[in-house]
């Protein structure tokens, strides 16, 4: 079976999640080959953290957990598109739905969601 390469990306290969029902981009994120086992071996995503470098499972604090309806790999097997089932509403740690909240125009930005929880109540 095909896999990502891994070695090309110096152990890292990014991740971006997409809501199957409407294809709404939710979030990006890295996987490392553990990560990556984890998420075909369990049906719900894992990613690595970069930050404090370690996996984590998606929603293993929050709830909002991902689950895997398709994965697919980009023509040179250097990025994943997962495909998910966002359950709980919200991807983003910052309460949005997406982590892509922030619209950017000529006029400035502007928030174009509406929060879907409040952090300070689920992070405590």
């Amino acid at each position: 079976m095909k896999r990502p390469d891994f070695a090309k990306c110096g152990g890292l290969v990014p991740a971006i999640a997409q809501e199957a029902c409407s294809g709404e981009v939710l979030m990006l994120a890295y996987m490392n080959e553990e990560a990556y086992d984890k998420t075909l071996a369990s049906g719900e995503v894992h990613y690595y953290s970069r930050s404090r470098q370690k996996i984590w499972h998606k929603g293993g604090t929050s709830g909002h957990v991902q689950k895997v309806t398709s994965i697919r790999l980009d023509c040179d097997a250097d990025t994943i598109l997962v495909l998910v089932e966002q359950i709980g509403g919200a991807a983003c740690h910052e309460g949005y739905k997406s982590c892509f909240f922030t619209e950017i125009t000529n006029d400035g930005e502007r928030t174009c969601s509406a929060k879907v929880f409040d952090p300070k109540e689920v992070y405590k």
